[in-house]
C-alpha cells in the first residue's frame, strides 16, 4: 500500500520539493560548508530554486550558460569576510554537493 506522503512526494516537482527545503540561515552556520569549498553564491537576478532545481535535475547547458555569465560561482574569502562582519544571513538551499546561497542586496 503506498503511503500519502510518498504519492504526495511524487507528485511534486523537483522545484516543488526544494522551495520547501529553503531557507533563511545566518552566515555562520554555512561556514563549515564554505570551508569545504561547496558554497555557490546565485546572482540576484536569478531565481534561487530553479536554479537549485536545474543542479538537481542536470541541467548541464543552463548551469553552463550561468556559470559562464558568473550569475552564479564559488563564494570566495572576500565574500565569507564581509558576511561576517555584516553578520549576513541570506536564503540557502542544498543541490548536492553544493549549496546555494542568495545573499540579500
Amino acid at each position: 500500500m503506498t503511503d500519502v506522503n510518498d504519492l504526495q512526494d511524487e507528485l511534486l516537482t523537483t522545484a516543488e520539493k526544494l522551495n520547501m527545503e529553503t531557507a533563511r540561515i545566518p552566515w555562520s552556520e554555512l561556514q563549515r560548508l564554505y570551508a569545504r569549498g561547496v558554497v555557490l553564491i546565485v546572482s540576484q537576478p536569478l531565481d534561487l530554486v530553479t536554479v537549485a532545481a536545474a543542479f538537481v535535475d542536470d541541467k548541464a547547458e543552463d548551469v553552463k550558460g550561468w556559470l559562464d555569465k558568473e550569475l552564479i560561482r564559488k563564494a570566495d574569502d572576500d565574500d565569507a569576510k564581509a558576511w561576517v562582519e555584516a553578520d549576513a544571513s541570506m536564503w540557502a538551499v542544498a543541490a548536492a554537493p553544493w549549496v546555494l546561497v542568495q545573499p540579500d542586496q
